[in-house]
């Protein structure tokens, strides 16, 4: 086979080749010719093929032929295939259109595939035609003549010439367009948003301060005219190429590699003007381009602030124009010279032509390298002069009008604008009665700690292993008898990973779903140091499932991952388990619309090979009234409904309205806010509670320069239906997304009274404001320029040496307090400032919070929500820091020792969250300290209180006692945990504990009766059948008062043990009781 028998596949019926072998020097040759050619003209056919060579034999037909019903089997066999293929490459997509319209977002999905795939489809096409268009002009031009061979490689000269006939060329043109479209195409649909948002662009308002132009067109415009820039310089980039390529390969451009001194290199006159065309239009792209670019220079991180200074407003920008004229300059001249020169004409060799070449090039090399020296100097040597000799030794005074700009622009974009500062004058001398006037926020002050006390929660009210609560739970406000209290509040969540029986059957359609919510005060406790629940047990009880029409079933929640189908025809006798009672436990169905139906075949097939299971087809719990609910966790249906938005690190459960609802945060964000300095999220978010949880995240590495708190969402734990709510709605950003989502939004006024109440200002979006607020407090540009005030969040005290060596900062915490000129108490998000550096003292400088409560009045937010207060401590104060008033705590001699007490034997301190209150006319720290045995069941209980007022430390059992220890012996108000006498044992505090203990076992038996003492029947408490578990008068078994004595005989021990100190004997003491107690349980059933 000769050499060019490959390639005549791909060109087509035109003359061969033949290797000459008498040497290995002699030549190679691929002679290919062009429509119209006739080789060897003479007549004669050396090859002995093609028209005039004889004809080649046929291939006899026969056995050795493939049969028609062979070929007709391959081809049902193929489709098959391709349908199965097809199936189940789709099988995701349709899916997740029956996920998406289950939930009433379906125009979602189809508004994204729609522009995603018009995006692709329009470019791939535009590319694909651009690409044919270079390459049919190219093939245009081809020269009329024809020479013979057109790659000849005999080991001294490599020779390209023309080489395909038109005809293939144009079909090898097209696919190889195609090709190159669909690529390209696919890239470019991944900015969908940006392009949407060009096209539905709103106005800010406001105007930069360089150009004029408002806001809105830096945020939405500009992105999207860069992207469509950048697409059409890439289609006459490729058109370029095509038509280079198309004219070497069809002889308009012809090169031979010179090896002795015999090159030769000619374009036609017709292929140089087509070259020039593109190479104008590549060059003026790049020149539109260029001045795009001018209006980046706003949002360009500088050396000290985000935005053009002062080099860049008198260099750079007017620089930029320059360059961009000198740049279509360029390509005109380029241009022009390409199509009118002559030198590189003919078939002279290179070295006849080289004086006529050498005269001819003179004008391009003459331009390119004046326009490189001209750029050289004005875009590196003339800014670097103008910021060395001119900005620099004046550089307060000149760049103070761009510092001011950024300040401004600053505040505005990320809410700060409206910030109210007060001179806070402090004293750091605690005297008698000094919190009298302050006696509501000394009752609301919060001691328990929401990252410590889950495994409290756990201990006490999982019941079973199969259930759990959030490594860090949550703080909210309920109204408890007409009393708005600070509430840590968890979710009892399924957790499949702690059933021992794991099967198909079991993970997917009995264990489905969490029951109730757990709720206790924030600010008391039992006298033994465990929460005090006003809504706990199985059933749940309390004060907030009064009401009928509660539903406690939780099959939506961030710890459920699995998938469960649920629903079954009436009559049908229910084997979802429900909560534990009695030896088998409640069973029931569950009768909401949750998820997607899987009640026919084709929904089964389409679910079965999503998940990778057959048990769908085939089970008999797959019934023709089944749904399967999957993509559960409340954050995961939110991102997916409103992918353009930026959720809150946290999802928190709240009981609205009969029904526990999780509510969601989301935040539109902008990187393109002219001067706002450029902020990386993740790290401004990232605190001591993100690092250390499983269930609290920062909000990831995104650069942003504006954010906005623009949504509401919620997830009901039951259904998981999502309520998208406009919160603020003076956003253009998310005015925005409601137009290319109509319809997707509710309104303000929609949101009634009772989820009102417990919206509160977001964690994620405080922590970047804060971030931003420890320079930006300062709003003279001469004070900023200085530095010299600049501020900065501490590390977390409470975490370990190696935590706080890594800066792992102080979270916020949410707290009801009196601050900033308010009237009265206000549910606030906190924090404080210390002086920015590493080796200046940790004095505190400010006070920040925020006004969280958005009242309680339907589509009414509260007057004050949303209110930013800083107080601003004097320069001479010399109030402690959080982690001075730590080390205060370490260094102090009776502490120290009563803590070393406590940390003996097999048990462990813990210490709370270092709380900061402004109170007494100073600043208050207040720390809870809690003790927990070693062993794998212990859980923590608060047992002391640490204060701090100035240089003045309490240590008590209480808060009400540490208080008064601080303030002169009589603080004046009384805390929330008051009523605890300090180390005393009184039954009310007994009963209280044994309340919680009982609930270990999933019992909501009250707390009288957990606590009886083995002689009376009576109870006011309900069985979790919810009758009366004991009758006054009726006989007990003898296994039954056995079981009532060992748990009263349990409780003493817990007394003794804890008045001793001695939390090895508790924590023994409390698994006998927990024993004793479900034994009691089991026989009085």
């Amino acid at each position: 086979m000769s050499f060019n028998d490959p390639f005549s596949i791909l060109f087509g019926n035109g003359g061969g080749s033949r290797r000459n072998n008498s040497n290995d020097d002699d030549p190679i040759i691929l002679n290919v010719e062009a429509d119209g050619d006739t080789p060897n003209r003479n007549g004669s056919n050396p090859s002995g093929r093609g028209p005039a060579g004889p004809r080649l034999p046929r291939r006899p037909s026969g056995s050795h032929g493939n049969s028609r019903g062979t070929k007709i089997f391959i081809g049902v066999v193929l489709a098959l295939v391709i349908i199965v293929a097809l199936f189940f490459g789709l099988s995701r997509f349709i899916t997740d259109l029956m996920w998406y319209g289950q939930l009433g977002f379906q125009s979602v999905v189809w508004t994204q595939f729609g522009v995603k795939i018009g995006l692709w489809v329009a470019y791939a096409l535009l590319m694909a035609l651009t690409g044919f268009i270079a390459a049919w002009l190219a093939i245009r031009a081809r020269p009329d003549s024809a020479d013979g061979s057109t790659i000849r490689i005999n080991g001294d000269v490599v020779e390209v010439g023309k080489s395909a006939s038109s005809k293939t060329a144009r079909r090898v043109a097209v696919v190889i367009s195609l090709i190159v479209g669909v690529i390209f195409g696919s890239q470019f649909n991944a900015n969908w948003s940006e392009i949407l948002l060009m096209f539905n662009a709103q106005k800010f308002g406001t105007t930069d301060p360089q150009f004029g132009l408002d806001n809105g067109f830096y945020v939405f415009v500009l992105p999207g005219l860069k992207l469509v820039l950048a697409a059409v310089a890439m289609l006459l980039g490729v058109g370029l190429v095509f038509s280079l390529v198309t004219h070497v390969l069809m002889g308009g451009i012809r090169i031979t590699m010179p090896v002795n001194g015999r090159g030769l290199f000619s374009i036609t006159k017709r292929a140089r003007r087509q070259l020039g065309i593109w190479l104008i239009l590549n060059m003026l792209a790049w020149s539109v381009r260029q001045v795009l670019g001018v209006f980046e220079q706003l949002t360009v991180q500088g050396s000290r602030i985000t935005g053009a200074s002062y080099t860049a407003v008198h260099a750079n920008i007017p620089v930029t124009f320059i360059m961009a004229a000198l740049t279509a300059i360029l390509g005109v001249v380029l241009g022009v010279w390409l199509m009118r020169s002559h030198a590189l004409e003919g078939q002279a060799s290179i070295g006849v032509r080289a004086p006529a070449a050498l005269k001819a090039w003179r004008v391009p090399v003459i331009a390119i390298a004046a326009t490189v020296v001209v750029g050289m100097v004005l875009t590196i040597a003339w800014p670097m002069l103008l910021q060395r000799f001119r900005v620099n030794p004046n550089a307060q005074e000149m760049e103070s009008t761009y510092i001011q700009r950024n300040i401004d622009a600053t505040r505005a974009a990320y809410g700060l604008d409206k910030l109210k500062t007060e001179q806070y004058k402090v004293t750091d001398k605690g005297e008698q009665g000094a919190l009298a006037k302050e006696a509501d926020t000394t009752a609301q002050i919060r001691l328990l700690d929401p990252q410590v006390v889950s495994p409290t929660f756990k201990q006490l009210q999982q019941s079973k292993q199969y259930y759990t609560f959030a490594d860090t739970l949550a703080v909210d406000k309920y109204e408890i008898d007409g009393i708005s209290q600070d509430t840590v509040i968890a979710a009892r969540e399924l957790d499949l990973a702690g059933n021992d029986n794991r099967n198909w059957v079991n993970d997917h359609t009995v264990y489905t779903h969490g029951y109730g919510v757990v709720a206790a005060y924030g600010n008391k406790v039992t006298a033994d140091g465990q929460p005090e629940f006003f809504e706990s047990g199985i059933p749940t009880q309390g004060k907030l499932t009064e009401s009928e029409k509660y539903e406690p079933r939780i099959y939506f929640s961030p710890n459920t991952t699995e998938y469960s189908i649920v629903g079954a025809p009436e009559g049908t006798q229910a084997w979802e388990f429900d909560y534990p009672t009695g030896s088998e436990g409640a069973l029931t169905t569950f009768k909401g619309d949750g998820g997607p139906s899987v009640g026919n075949l084709f929904s089964r097939i389409l679910y079965a090979i999503r998940f990778g299971s057959d048990q769908i087809l085939f089970s008999d719990r797959v019934t023709s009234e089944s749904q399967i609910l999957y993509d559960r966790s409340p954050k995961e249906r939110v991102a997916k409904v409103a992918p353009y938005l930026t959720l809150d690190g946290r999802v928190y459960p709240a009981v609205v309205d009969g029904r526990v609802k999780w509510v969601v945060d989301g935040y539109t964000t902008s990187d393109a806010y002219p001067y706002s300095q450029m902020t990386d999220l993740g790290n401004a978010t990232k605190d001591s509670t993100t690092v250390s949880s499983s269930t609290v995240s920062s909000l990831g590495s995104q650069q942003a320069n504006y954010i906005r708190n623009s949504v509401k969402a919620t997830v009901d734990a039951y259904d998981g239906s999502v309520d998208l709510y406009v919160w603020d709605q003076s956003d253009p950003v998310i005015k925005a997304w409601e137009k290319i989502f109509p319809g997707q939004y509710h309104q303000l006024s929609e949101i009634s009274g009772d989820l009102m109440s417990h919206l509160r200002y977001p964690e994620s979006l405080f922590k970047v404001q804060r971030e931003l607020l420890s320079k930006y407090h300062v709003t003279s540009a001469n004070q900023y320029y200085s530095g010299e005030d600049f501020w900065q969040t501490p590390v977390d005290p409470t975490e370990s040496q190696s935590q706080q060596d890594q800066d792992i900062l102080q979270p916020p915490y949410y707290l009801t307090l009196q601050t900033g000129g308010t009237k009265a108490p206000v549910f606030s998000l906190t924090s404080t400032y210390i002086p920015a550096g590493q080796s200046t003292r940790e004095i505190l400088t400010g006070f920040l919070s925020v006004d969280s409560d958005a009242g309680g009045e339907k589509g009414k937010i509260g007057p004050n929500y949303g209110t930013i207060r800083l107080q601003e401590l004097p320069k001479d104060s010399n109030v402690p820091g959080p982690g001075q008033a730590q080390n205060n705590f370490n260094a102090n001699a009776d502490v120290s020792k009563e803590l070393n007490l406590l940390q003996s034997g097999d048990t462990q301190v813990v210490r709370g969250n270092l709380l900061t209150l402004p109170l007494g006319g100073g600043l208050v720290y207040v720390q809870p300290v809690y003790v927990k045995s070693s062993g794998a069941t212990s859980f923590p209980l608060l047992k002391k209180t640490l204060v701090a007022f100035g240089d003045q430390v309490g240590f008590a059992d209480t808060l009400d006692e540490a208080l008064d220890q601080v303030f002169g012996g009589d603080s004046g108000a009384a805390a929330g945990d008051a009523e605890n006498v300090s180390g005393d044992g009184s039954s009310d505090s007994s009963n209280t504990g044994g309340q919680d203990a009982s609930n270990q076992s999933g019992s909501d038996t009250s707390g009288d009766q957990s606590q009886s003492d083995g002689q009376s029947g009576t109870t006011d408490g309900k069985s979790d059948s919810g009758t009366s578990s004991g009758q006054s008068g009726t006989a007990r078994s003898p296994e039954l008062q056995q079981a009532l004595n060992d748990a009263a005989q349990a409780m003493k021990d817990s007394q003794s043990a804890m008045k001793n100190g001695d939390w090895t004997a508790y924590g023994k003491a409390q698994q006998q009781l927990e024993e004793a107690l479900n034994k009691a349980i089991e026989l009085d059933k």
